[in-house]
């Protein structure tokens, strides 16, 4: 049951021939409201105005308990499903990828109000950070199909990564926790984990043209075009529905603040010590590892070897803006 029910199997395949929104389905928004922000009463006042305004029936269905964001994102599915309605998520980068995989392959379109610091997800369809904007946009929007990423079969919608990455992360949590979430912020703590010595991974990457062994103290798998442009890497690959991975040969840590600053002026593809290439499934081995632990989309998990990358065999429904005005690509 859904809305993706009038289309071929050919259409879902490729991604096109998406149906129109009727503009009265029943809303069901799926708001992370224990992530620590303290705006969570404001951004609710907000959907609410707006939509009562619109005269749209909807149901919030808040969680204070992130343990509960998957259940309660399947309870939204099902209620989607039984009254052809859409999910909406809103929230950080987490939020999103928790309900875009509740909402992956379950025929219900799916909209966001994204409200984590970069953003790229929402930015690369349009999709504004300010909430008032990105529901209006959704209000008079249309469904596109959506490539997503997927690791040992979760969902990632931006990027998943072993090794340095991770810990870059990590350490970037920490530091936004102690002195406030900003683009400074993130960039410092950059810059002091660089510090610590980082360990090489034995990697071993076997693709549909054959195998590589390589030494490396990261490997980040992205499935964002907005996300590559700004650190300079080529994203023609994702065009063709392919994921992209870069990955890093063994570097000092001199180097690695060389990388850093490429990245910031968007120019890490010319860097020789960077490798990256596309790719539909890719099976990673790790020497030495059963475990490693992985980031998808910020969020940091434990997860056993060995890792297979692949491109999802389905579209995630994506309910996108149709006015230009709303495209964000600074």
């Amino acid at each position: 049951m859904g809305y993706l029910s009038p289309m071929t199997s050919s259409d879902q395949r490729q991604g096109t021939g998406a149906p129109s929104l009727t503009g009265q389905e029943p809303l069901f928004i799926v708001l992370n409201t224990g992530s620590g922000r303290g705006d969570a009463q404001v951004l609710q006042d907000t959907i609410r105005g707006i939509l009562d305004e619109a005269g749209r029936r909807y149901t919030l269905m808040p969680v204070d308990d992130p343990t509960h964001l998957t259940e309660t994102a399947q309870d939204a599915v099902k209620r989607a499903q039984d009254e052809k309605g859409v999910v909406i998520a809103a929230g950080g980068d987490g939020t999103l990828n928790a309900v875009a995989a509740t909402v992956l392959g379950k025929g219900v379109p799916f909209g966001i109000l994204p409200q984590g610091t970069f953003n790229y997800f929402g930015r690369a369809y349009g999709i504004s950070q300010e909430t008032d904007v990105a529901l209006r946009g959704f209000l008079q929007g249309h469904i596109e199909p959506v490539r997503v990423g997927q690791l040992n079969g979760r969902l990632f919608l931006v990027n998943a990564s072993l090794g340095l990455y991770p810990t870059l992360l990590e350490d970037r949590e920490a530091y936004k926790q102690r002195f406030g979430r900003s683009r400074l912020v993130a960039l410092w703590s950059g810059v002091v984990t660089l510090l610590r010595a980082p360990r090489q991974l034995r990697l071993q990457l076997e693709e549909k043209g054959g195998v590589r062994d390589l030494r490396t103290p990261t490997l980040v798998v992205g499935n964002n075009k907005l996300q590559l442009e700004h650190v300079g890497i080529e994203s023609e690959d994702l065009e063709r529905d392919r994921l992209v991975a870069m990955t890093v040969k063994p570097v000092g840590t001199l180097a690695l603040y060389g990388l850093l600053m490429r990245g910031l002026f968007s120019r890490l593809g010319e860097a020789e010590h960077v490798i990256s290439f596309g790719f539909q499934r890719m099976t990673v081995r790790i020497r030495g590892r059963h475990r490693v632990k992985v980031a998808m989309d910020g969020e940091i998990s434990w997860m056993n070897t060995p890792l297979e990358f692949k491109v999802a065999e389905e579209k995630l429904p994506l309910v996108v803006p149709a006015d230009p005005q709303y495209l964000d690509r600074s």
